[in-house]
């Protein structure tokens, strides 16, 4: 499998850059095979078009799937509030290791909600 070409994904003016530090995650939708599943993972990307972190779980291109980000404390005035965000995978990495976490690249698909910590939560 060839690998995916993410510049189509990212391509922003220079004036919008994407942030690169890492933001707690939680990831929900359908596997592979229908399941739902709920799993934590770690931002590496984020832009206003769409992001990038690692899983576990098998998913395929055009999986939907919801982001509930941690947003940091400094920014959100010292309270525990959560960036909630749908999208649809765009770019899935292989990694030659087996039971590794692969990289996953997602398309913002809605508008975001900014909430407090246990809303966030909900499905």
């Amino acid at each position: 499998m060839s690998k995916p070409n993410l510049d189509a994904l990212y391509k922003t003016p220079s004036k919008e850059q994407g942030f690169t530090f890492p933001l707690p995650t939680q990831v929900e939708g359908l596997d592979q095979t229908g399941r739902g599943f709920r799993e934590e993972t770690v931002l590496s990307f984020i832009n206003h078009q769409g992001s990038t972190f690692r899983l576990k779980s098998q998913l395929a291109i055009g999986t939907k799937v919801k982001l509930i980000i941690d947003l940091p404390k400094k920014l959100a005035e010292g309270q525990n509030l959560k960036l909630v965000i749908k999208g649809r995978v765009v770019a899935i990495e292989l990694d030659d290791r087996q039971n590794s976490r692969k990289k996953v690249s997602i398309r913002f698909e809605s508008r975001y909600i900014i909430t407090p910590e246990s809303a966030g939560q909900k499905s």
